[in-house]
C-alpha cells in the first residue's frame, strides 16, 4: 500500500470553541473587544514612549519593544479565531497552519528573551546603580533588543521543520483555538516521539533557562531592596520592578505548563483556558499593568494627549 504523505491533507479544520452554541455572539464580542483594547494600549505606550524624551530610559526602551511585540503576537492569532466564530467553515490551510505556528512560537520565544532582558536591566539599576549608566548604554540596550528578536524568530525553525515532513493523512480536526504544535503532532499519521522530544527539549531550554536567569535577578534584586534603611526607599525600588514581576509570572506559569512537558496532551479544556490567558488575556493586562503601576508613564500619557489634542500648550502664551 501506498504511504500518504502530507500532501493527501491540503487543510485543517480548526474547532476553536466548540459548544459555545448561543453565547457564540458574545463570545466574539467580548474576543474582539480584548483585540481592540490589546491594539489601542500597547499601540499608545509604545508611541508614547518613542515621543516623550523623559522616557528615552533604557527601562522604557525593553516596554516599548515588548508593547510593540505584543501587538504582532497577538495579530498571529486572534484575528482567525474572531473569522472562525462567524464562519461555519473554520479551515486553514496546511501552509498557513505551520507559518501560524511559527510566528507564534517565534515571538513567544521573543517574549521569552526580552523578558530576561528587562530582568536584567532591573538587576543593574538596583543592584549596580553606579555602574548603571556606563553598561547600559543605548548601543547595548539596541544590541539586547537585536538578539532577543533573532534568537526568538531562530528557535521554531527545526521544529516547524520537523512537523512540515510528518504524514497526515486523515482525521483533520485540531481541537485547539489555533494552530500549535501539540495539536499537530496528535493528528499525525506516525511515531512523533522525536517530535515530541524536539519540542519538550527547545521548550525547556527557552523557558526554563529564562526564568531562571529572571527569577535570580530578582532574588538579587530582592536582596539589595531589603537592604535598604528606609521604607519610602524599598518602596520606590520595589515599584518599578512589581509590574514587569507580574508580568512574567502569568506570561512564564501558564507557558511552563503547556510546553515543557513530555505528553501531547493533558485536558483539552485545560489547554484552551490556558491558550486563552497567555495568547489574548497576558498581552491585553500587560498596558493596564504598566500604565496604572507606572506614574511617570501616566504622565507621559497625559502630556502626549494634551498636546495632540489641544495644540499648542498654555504655558507657551
Amino acid at each position: 500500500m501506498e504511504s500518504h504523505n502530507h500532501s493527501t491533507l491540503a487543510e485543517f479544520v480548526l474547532l476553536g470553541f466548540p459548544k459555545v452554541g448561543h453565547i457564540k455572539g458574545w463570545l466574539f464580542v467580548l474576543l474582539l473587544l480584548a483585540y481592540l483594547f490589546t491594539i489601542c494600549g500597547n499601540t499608545l505606550i509604545f508611541f508614547v514612549i518613542r515621543l516623550d524624551a523623559a522616557l528615552h530610559t533604557p527601562m522604557y526602551h525593553f516596554i516599548s519593544i515588548l508593547s510593540f511585540l505584543e501587538l504582532w503576537y497577538t495579530a498571529t492569532t486572534i484575528p482567525k479565531m474572531l473569522a472562525n466564530l462567524l464562519s461555519e467553515k473554520k479551515t486553514i490551510s496546511f501552509a498557513g497552519c505551520l507559518l501560524q505556528t511559527y510566528f507564534f512560537h517565534s515571538l513567544g520565544a521573543s517574549e521569552c528573551y526580552l523578558l530576561t532582558a528587562m530582568a536584567y536591566d532591573r538587576y543593574l539599576a538596583i543592584c549596580r546603580p553606579l555602574h548603571y549608566p556606563a553598561i547600559m548604554t543605548p548601543a547595548l540596550c539596541g544590541k539586547m533588543a537585536a538578539a532577543c528578536w533573532t534568537c526568538g524568530f531562530l528557535c521554531p525553525i527545526s521544529e516547524v521543520i520537523l512537523v512540515s515532513q510528518l504524514p497526515f493523512c486523515g482525521y483533520n480536526e485540531i481541537q485547539h483555538i489555533f494552530c500549535d504544535f501539540p495539536p499537530l503532532l496528535s493528528l499525525a499519521c506516525k511515531d512523533t516521539a522525536t517530535n515530541v522530544l524536539v519540542d519538550f527539549a527547545i521548550n525547556a531550554f527557552i523557558i526554563l533557562i529564562t526564568f531562571l536567569f529572571i527569577m535570580v535577578s530578582y532574588g538579587r534584586i530582592i536582596g539589595a531592596v531589603l537592604k535598604i534603611k528606609t521604607a519610602a526607599g524599598r518602596k520606590k525600588a520595589f515599584s518599578t520592578c512589581a509590574s514587569h514581576l507580574t508580568v512574567v509570572l502569568i506570561f512564564f506559569g501558564c507557558i511552563i505548563f503547556m510546553y515543557v512537558r513530555l505528553r501531547k496532551s493533558y485536558s483539552l479544556t485545560l489547554d484552551r483556558t490556558l491558550a486563552v490567558v497567555y495568547s489574548v488575556l497576558t498581552p491585553l493586562v500587560n498596558p493596564i499593568i504598566y500604565s496604572l503601576r507606572n506614574k511617570e508613564l501616566i504622565k507621559a500619557i497625559r502630556r502626549t494627549i494634551f498636546r495632540k489634542g489641544g495644540g499648542a500648550s498654555p504655558t507657551h502664551h
